[in-house]
């Protein structure tokens, strides 16, 4: 798998906004579906939003009409829009390439899709 650098995060009060970017190596965002996941304090990480190379979407229920997964093919990268933020979405953010072979801890099934999910992520603090 390639490299994935996920950045964006940071500290706002809620009903604020941020955007998430995640920028892979290669290709990877025109021929990989991708998601982003996340991970609570002292929890396993969560599938949070996804698109496929068609460009399809889905999301966890939480976040439906507050965020946005596009991507951008020309720069590679991965976004996530997020709208009117909560302190219930404080967490670490984390970018993930759908795969179809994955062993191992750095592998999570959401969406009906394995994701293969590693590397550095970036944190989102939201407070009331």
């Amino acid at each position: 798998q390639g490299q994935l650098t996920v950045s964006g995060g940071g500290s706002v009060q809620a009903g604020g906004s941020l955007t998430l970017s995640c920028t892979a190596s290669g290709d990877t965002v025109a021929t990989s579906g991708m998601a982003w996941f996340r991970q609570f304090p002292g929890k396993g990480r969560e599938g949070t939003a996804g698109i496929t190379t068609d460009g399809e979407t889905g999301y966890t229920t939480p976040v439906k009409g507050r965020f946005t997964i596009s991507r951008d093919t020309a720069k590679n990268t991965l976004y996530l829009q997020m709208n009117n933020l909560q302190p219930r979405d404080t967490a670490m953010y984390f970018c993930a390439v759908e795969t179809t072979r994955c062993s191992g801890s750095d592998c999570y099934n959401w969406w009906g899709r394995w994701y293969y999910c590693r590397g550095q992520g970036t944190q989102v603090t939201v407070s009331s």
